[in-house]
């Protein structure tokens, strides 16, 4: 197995954060979504400049690296329910390789130390791989919900929780 680690990132980590967002998502999301609606949401949400207004605004990044190298990234905020994992990806070459478990527990961890005992996050339905990840991570569904994004784009959810 490799050796994962786990850097919590900077504004200057925008530009590396939108590239590994460009590569995983076109690996994954194509069979779930249009492209159409992917290069909508990497520009609107997953760009170097999107990253850092939410890193402005107080979103948490963290960088995952596997012998070295980048190969996964995930975002949190507080708000008033908890902890919403905003984002969390990684690269298809390094899955299956504790690197999203390795991203959790440094969140969780996070959210202890805050006093924080709910994670939640929203995984598209068709997602069915994520979500039995999610599920073996600890997540069950709370609900579904429909999210208007912008230019005729819906983001088509299941909202799910982990109690800490």
């Amino acid at each position: 197995m490799p050796e994962i680690t786990i850097k919590t990132a900077s504004v200057s980590d925008s530009i590396l954060i939108e590239t590994l967002a460009r590569e995983i998502w076109m690996q994954h999301y194509p069979s779930i979504i249009t492209i159409e609606q992917i290069d909508f949401m990497l520009s609107q949400f997953q760009s170097a400049a999107a990253i850092q207004k939410d890193m402005e605004g107080g979103m948490v990044y963290d960088i995952a690296f596997s012998d070295g190298d980048p190969c996964g990234y995930s975002a949190v905020f507080p708000d008033q329910t908890g902890l919403f994992l905003s984002k969390l990806y990684v690269k298809q070459s390094c899955r299956r390789q504790g690197v999203a478990k390795s991203l959790l527990y440094h969140i969780e961890q996070r959210a202890k130390e805050s006093g924080i005992s709910r994670i939640w996050l929203k995984c598209n339905k068709n997602n069915t791989g994520s979500l039995k990840a999610y599920e073996r991570l600890g997540f069950s569904v709370a609900y579904s919900c429909v999210t208007d994004i912008g230019s005729g784009f819906v983001m088509d959810d299941y909202a799910l929780e982990k109690f800490l």
